[in-house]
């Protein structure tokens, strides 16, 4: 091609199809209604009133609440109301229900009315109960394992309250950054499509071959293909947010906040190590959960020891079941049992018993070091992308002052179309490490007060 000559290049019919049908996909309505504005606070309180999770672990609550009654009803006594209808003419029976309503006469003694009784009808009308006065302390532990039980219970509550923060904030600030990568995308459209005029201006004049217009098709074509991407990434973002909330997923909702930099409070290492420690709901839940397993071999061992029983029976027997006539009598006692022998079952229970209590205490010394070591990495990670902010955010205003330099260079001739590109890919790559790592230290910034066990609807980072 001589320098002088100019030569024109249109768009090929297929590139125009799939610009109509891309920008005509850009104007056209979202489907479906419009998402509502919501802020971070909102969000959380729905979640917590919502989340299925967390209502799980209110359900786990109210078990353990039930356990402990029904523990404490064992100290009270048992009482039993019963009435029986009795008919037949078996010779023991007859003889002890004519003595019961007290019918019994010299005629009965007869051989002929002992052998051979007529059948005889007996209306029992009883009152019984039973009272156990002494079991050795095992209601006593039964009461005690599940007290502890019931606080492990409202431990797990705690830690689900936090998780599901955690989880709202993750899905919001996930709704934000995929918004602001659509941003971002949109930009870079209007940026390769700028870019693709110039090197089209250019070889239209012939200073530039026709690769260099092809090139920038190609970026323009990629550029288009990530914006759809983004577009779906943020739907799906919203969904997120949706379910993380504990409401269909159809219900949209758009962050009222933006994806900017707001300082936090700083979060010491030692402070957050011991907040763990201390705070933590599922180390308290572990620490419950032992203290109830040594109830539970408290009671095993409880089960070698006497039991003492009170009891008493009151009963009213009658012909019919209308009318009187009859007689009423009672016993009452005390009883004392002791296992002389039972085949060893007690003696496997207790070491089973003992068996687990020596799991769960190895398993709460795991869950310490392991908190530990989430509190450290949390730490750690946010301490990287607080510093990553700033190199970022600088790195953006660098880049998009060199992506300026270079079409103007490109412009004048003295840069190739593949280096105004790199350029360009720069100039986005930069934007999207900084989105990502504001991202990153929100949800790190909850992540660290997630392993110290401080995460909650009040947090600085729900709140700022």
């Amino acid at each position: 091609m001589n320098a002088g000559s100019h030569t024109r290049f249109a768009t090929s019919p297929a590139v125009a199809l799939v610009l109509a049908a891309f920008w005509l996909s850009l104007s056209m309505p979202a489907r479906g209604q419009n998402p509502s504005p919501i802020t971070l606070p909102q969000a959380v309180k729905i979640a917590m009133e919502k989340n299925p999770a967390r209502k799980a672990a209110l359900a786990d609550t109210k078990a353990a609440s039930a356990d402990v009654q029904q523990a404490r009803s064992s100290l009270l006594p048992h009482v039993l109301f019963s009435e029986t209808i009795t008919d037949g003419n078996d010779p023991v029976y007859v003889f002890g229900a004519k003595l019961r309503q007290q019918q019994f006469t010299t005629a009965d003694f007869a051989l002929n009315a002992l052998n051979k009784p007529t059948p005889f009808t007996n209306f029992a009308t009883g009152f019984g109960g039973t009272w156990n006065l002494f079991d050795s302390f095992a209601n006593s532990h039964a009461i005690n394992r599940a007290e502890r039980a019931q606080d492990a219970a409202k431990h797990e509550v705690a830690r689900a309250d936090q998780e599901v923060v955690f989880r709202v904030i993750e899905a919001y600030y996930g709704v934000l950054l995929a918004r602001s990568e659509v941003g971002v995308a949109q930009q870079a459209i209007k940026t390769t499509q700028s870019i693709l005029q110039l090197s089209k201006n250019r070889v239209d004049s012939g200073v530039a071959i026709r690769s260099d217009y092809l090139s920038a098709q190609v970026r323009f074509a990629m550029r288009q293909q990530e914006l759809i991407r983004a577009q779906n990434n943020l739907s799906l973002a919203r969904v997120q947010l949706s379910i993380a909330m504990g409401l269909p997923a159809a219900e949209e909702f758009d962050p009222t906040n933006a994806l900017v930099v707001t300082k936090l409070p700083a979060i010491s290492l030692e402070d957050a190590e011991k907040s763990a420690i201390k705070n933590r709901p599922d180390l308290q839940q572990a620490r419950s959960e032992e203290a109830a397993q040594q109830q539970s071999v408290a009671m095993a061992k409880a089960s070698f020891g006497p039991r003492v029983d009170g009891f008493a029976n009151w009963e009213l027997d009658n012909p019919t079941l209308a009318s009187g006539g009859g007689g009423n009598n009672w016993t009452a006692g005390v009883e004392i049992s002791f296992d002389l022998f039972e085949g060893g079952a007690k003696r496997a229970q207790l070491a089973h018993e003992e068996a687990l209590a020596t799991k769960l205490a190895a398993n709460r010394e795991m869950a310490a070091d392991q908190i530990q070591l989430q509190v450290r990495r949390a730490y750690y990670d946010l301490d990287s992308t607080r510093q990553q902010i700033e190199v970022t955010r600088s790195s953006v205003a660098e880049s998009r002052e060199s992506l300026r330099i270079d079409q103007n260079r490109y412009d004048a001739g003295l840069l190739t179309i593949n280096d105004l590109l790199a350029s360009e890919e720069m100039e986005l790559r930069a934007q999207t490490d900084y989105l990502d790592a504001l991202y990153r230290y929100y949800t790190g910034y909850a992540n660290l007060e997630l392993s110290a066990g401080a995460l909650g609807p009040q947090s600085p980072v729900v709140t700022p």
